[in-house]
């Protein structure tokens, strides 16, 4: 299968993302196999499909069970019959990728990745042909997919890589072969499934492991972060700090909210300093703009370019501001949720101007960290708030511990019902009042937001 990546214009694992001539990867799940997708495949175009047991279809199959020395291929669609789909699919990729000179920049953490990825690809992108994964496709499917897109034409290539278990971001790096490594920060997220806070920081740093040694390998790391920081001490590849400490190689410093204009900062290397405004929303994103500037001067970037994809970012890349027709302007962040992301929230709410509106929903997969991570949420909302909504039974824990923190119960509600929340809103909200709404993505809190822009 040498040369299958040629033969396709791309892989895909779910059927109604079929182009002509893409290759459709069947995968058994808990939930679906998609064997039973064949057809609706191949109605979108698929050319061929890589197959792990016997489907009932008239299709023709290539059995590549045992090496072929000249496999020949019939007229599309066809089967290509392999021992497992989706290591099949690792395999091709990792082949792609090793006929390919190309900067590989990877990147993990616990919050921020989705965020840095984008960054660091406006930046590489001012002067290298860059492909970025789409979505979240960051894990040991969507990451290959991402790879056989890659072209002759790409220069470098910015991949975000999730951690769930360990092992699994070395397998990442295995079939991807980064150079440089971005680690954000060690958090609580899926901390139900890995474990502990250590068990996450070792996983994460399985990144910085992987890559190859000085002078060819660069770990940038976030000295802010002792988890981060410690990393540097696992790693053979050059190490880059980063932070707002002056011992890190890039530093900052005058950061000044602005609200939903941005932030302004000033940054120090060597014996450089630039100061910038970038229209990224919220303080905590000065760590973001760290990592692509951090990106951007190991690889060989002017800054003049870092500051052109620093200025071109598509301001906050999940965070939307959206007003309803009351003239209230709601701040959407129902992208997910954990304790880190949901504290960064709450500190740019604190920095707009208006009656200040929180609506909370839990947070999903903090494991032991579940009852210290909504009690953290419900002190800082208590400082913050004027009014705190909490959405779904695992909030309750961020009510009862704002209620304690001294907001007074006639400042908040509760409910259990979406329906609720949206009601309440609608007969509450008035011009000037500013509303974050956020919680875990499994609440589907974005609901809430389309319904009372509906309204607008």
């Amino acid at each position: 299968m040498d040369n299958a990546s040629a033969i396709f214009s791309e892989a895909v694992v779910n059927s109604r993302q079929a182009i002509p001539a893409s290759l459709f990867v069947a995968i058994p799940g808990d939930k679906a196999d998609g064997h039973e997708y064949l057809a609706d495949a191949f109605k979108h175009g698929a050319r061929a499909a890589f197959i792990q047991h016997e489907v009932d279809a008239s299709y023709p199959v290539v059995d590549l069970r045992s090496p072929l020395d000249h496999p020949t291929f019939p007229e599309s669609p066809f089967c290509l019959r392999v021992d497992d789909s989706l290591k099949t699919l690792q395999d091709l990729a990792k082949f792609k990728r090793s006929t390919l000179d190309l900067r590989v920049i990877g990147i993990t953490g616990s919050v921020g990745k989705s965020t840095t990825k984008e960054l660091v690809a406006e930046v590489m992108g001012q002067r290298y042909h860059t492909l970025k994964n789409l979505g979240n496709l960051n894990n040991e499917i969507g990451l290959p997919l991402t790879l056989l897109r890659l072209g002759k034409g790409y220069e470098c290539a910015v991949l975000e890589m999730g951690f769930y278990k360990p092992g699994e971001i070395t397998q990442l790096c295995d079939i991807a072969k980064p150079q440089v490594g971005i680690v954000t920060n060690v958090g609580t997220v899926h901390a139900e499934r890995a474990g502990s806070q250590e068990i996450i920081a070792k996983g994460k740093t399985e990144l910085v492991q992987a890559l190859p040694p000085a002078p060819m390998g660069t770990a940038i790391l976030n000295f802010d972060d002792p988890y981060v920081k410690a990393m540097a001490q696992a790693t053979s590849a050059s190490v880059f700090s980063y932070g707002l400490d002056p011992q890190c190689d890039l530093w900052a410093d005058n950061i000044e909210g602005l609200g939903l204009s941005g932030i302004g900062l000033r940054l120090h290397y060597q014996q450089n300093t630039s100061s910038l405004r970038v229209p990224l929303i919220g303080r905590h994103s000065v760590h973001t703009i760290l990592r692509a500037v951090a990106a951007g001067l190991t690889e060989g970037l002017s800054w003049g370019e870092i500051q052109l994809g620093l200025t071109h970012a598509a301001s906050q890349l999940r965070l939307v501001a959206v007003h309803t027709r009351q003239g209230a302007m709601l701040l959407d962040d129902t992208y997910n949720a954990s304790p880190e992301s949901m504290l960064a929230a709450l500190n740019l709410l604190s920095e707009l101007n208006g009656r200040k509106i929180a609506v909370l929903g839990g947070m999903f997969e903090l494991g032991q960290y579940e009852k210290q991570g909504h009690e953290l949420i419900g002190v800082r909302a208590a400082e913050i708030v004027d009014r705190l909504i909490t959405f779904g039974p695992h909030a309750k824990m961020i009510a009862g511990a704002a209620l304690q923190a001294g907001l007074p119960a006639s400042a908040m509600s509760h409910h259990e019902e979406m329906q609720q929340v949206v009601d309440e809103l609608q007969n509450t909200l008035k011009e000037g009042d500013v509303v974050l709404v956020k919680g875990s993505h499994g609440l589907r809190m974005d609901h809430i937001v389309s319904a009372l822009e509906e309204s607008v």
